[in-house]
């Protein structure tokens, strides 16, 4: 890709957070805790996708660890065929419907067509691993 063509458009901004998905949610945040020193920023249930998170602050970011709620959610679907581990990777942007524009319009392939209300009142819209080099990614607008 050229300089300018890397340079125009909608840019992620940092690392909001690194998702990891796990079987028990109250143990892993006991295993935060205890192994790394850090505690819970913010605990949400959400319920369109399925599952309970956990936010530790790390920084100007997160590790989010998240846990399903109900057997056919995605991070479910993750754990029984993957079990646990990194789920994906959440990056800022200042427009998520820009940055996801931006991924639609060089051809990548997306989860969210439009963005949805995510955790934290945040904005946020997934991009299928096949449009993010074998990685789940996430843009969050604040």
């Amino acid at each position: 890709m050229s300089g300018s063509a890397a340079s125009t458009g909608p840019k992620l901004s940092a690392i909001d957070h690194v998702a990891i998905a796990v079987h028990d949610l109250d143990a892993g945040i006991e295993h935060y805790r205890v192994t790394y020193g850090v505690d819970v920023a913010h605990r949400e249930r959400v319920e369109s996708d399925g599952v309970e998170e956990a936010l530790i602050k790390v920084g100007g970011s997160y590790v989010q660890l998240v846990c399903p709620t109900r057997p056919d959610s995605p991070v479910a679907k993750f754990l029984a065929k993957k079990g646990e581990g990194l789920h994906h990777v959440g990056y800022r942007v200042a427009d998520c419907a820009a940055a996801l524009q931006r991924v639609i319009d060089n051809g990548g392939k997306v989860i969210d067509e439009v963005p949805r209300p995510g955790s934290r009142g945040t904005t946020v819209a997934f991009i299928h691993p096949k449009g993010g080099l074998g990685t789940l990614i996430e843009l969050v607008q604040e």
